[in-house]
């Protein structure tokens, strides 16, 4: 029985962890939960699967939390909570589904506490690849990709050698708006970019698919995960989002990774792995499908994607400029404070105005994060 603690309980990837949890109970044993404001939600998920340990964002949500704890499970709050339920629990897999950088701490926590990583959080890779993925090496702690592209691309290269890839490729969907010119995307509603035609996520990534951020940060994942380069890397639009991701070798075969656009079953793989277990989802029939669409990816429709590979190949700090700026466009968007296209507007001026410099820890980190933060808050 594997034991599993998860960064992000409430939150979409979250609940589906859980969800595959559920349906496999004699596999695995919830020993941490952490959530933000959530109170309600957590009592739920404590109730049922009876943590050791559970983490809210302030200490006025643990207390109201707290009384409506399962016995035997403790509460506790903020940075240190969440870093608490990172590392300081006997888990053997922590799942980090924490959406944005605050990911980070908890994570490299649970990597110097030798945890497996589960890493459905991209900013952790964006913001500190470099720190993260050296940590791990010498930790001899495995990270293991939750996204569906990552995990499809990590399922080709099983048996592979890596000095034989020539390109990775990642599929995107399009997001919302992918049927509609830049024109049209003139007064669109919050609403309307939360209407993602296949995947089921949270509000913020779901804005990220729309402006093809998402696809941006997967770009960069990718670099470290893989360790590729940039010019190695490549994004196709793929509506029906059956194909995850695909490698091609430098004897031009290519291997793809196929499956329903369900977040379960990269989740249950990152758990079971190397095992492969039952899942709770539908099985794929390409008879029934049909067809499978394809477009050239166009970074003049996209011009947020081209800025993501233009901040990795420029490196250093960055890709972390990029990151914050777009966390607080969003943010203002989803506040209706910004218009849709105002989002890659503040991008655009924020990374232009960043001078790229050296990152080694976390300090620094936080210096840069905050700065773009402020500087996109004020555009």
């Amino acid at each position: 029985m594997k034991k599993i603690s998860i960064l992000g309980s409430t939150g979409s990837v979250g609940t589906q962890t859980l969800d595959v949890i559920a349906h496999d109970p004699d596999r695995y044993q919830v020993v941490g939960l952490s959530a933000g404001a959530n109170v309600d939600l957590i009592i739920e998920q404590a109730k049922q699967f009876k943590p050791s340990l559970v983490s809210l964002a302030s200490k006025a949500d643990a207390e109201a939390a707290r009384p409506h704890m399962p016995p035997g499970t403790k509460v506790v709050y903020g940075e240190e909570g969440l870093v608490e339920v990172a590392a300081g629990t006997d888990a053997d897999v922590v799942v980090t589904a924490i959406m944005g950088s605050r990911g980070l701490p908890a994570t490299l926590a649970a990597i110097d506490a030798g945890k497996m990583i589960g890493l459905a959080n991209k900013e952790t890779l964006v913001t500190a690849g470099h720190i993260v993925m050296e940590r791990a090496k010498q930790r001899g702690v495995s990270i293991l990709p939750i996204d569906s592209e990552h995990s499809a691309i990590f399922q080709c290269l099983n048996g592979e050698d890596r000095k034989s890839i020539n390109q990775i490729t990642l599929t995107a969907s399009g997001g919302s708006f992918r049927d509609r010119t830049r024109e049209q995307l003139e007064g669109v509603t919050v609403a309307e970019a939360l209407n993602h035609p296949n995947w089921s996520m949270g509000a913020k990534i779901t804005i990220d698919s729309a402006t093809m951020v998402n696809k941006g940060l997967e770009v960069i994942e990718a670099r470290w995960l893989f360790d590729v380069t940039y010019d190695q890397i490549g994004v196709i639009i793929h509506p029906e989002s059956i194909i995850h991701s695909y490698v091609e070798f430098t004897d031009h075969s290519i291997i793809a990774q196929l499956g329903m656009p369900d977040m379960r079953v990269p989740i249950q793989y990152a758990l079971s792995y190397p095992e492969r277990n039952v899942t709770p989802t539908s099985r794929l029939n390409l008879a029934q499908i049909g067809k499978l669409h394809f477009r050239e990816m166009d970074f003049e429709r996209y011009p947020c994607l081209r800025l993501a590979f233009e901040c990795g190949k420029l490196g250093q700090s960055a890709p972390a400029v990029y990151n914050a700026a777009n966390e607080v466009a969003v943010a203002r968007f989803l506040k209706g404070e910004i218009t849709f296209l105002d989002i890659e507007r503040i991008l655009e001026t924020v990374v232009g105005k960043h001078e790229a410099a050296d990152i080694n820890d976390l300090q620094m980190i936080s210096e840069v994060d905050a700065w773009a933060r402020q500087l996109a808050q004020s555009v």
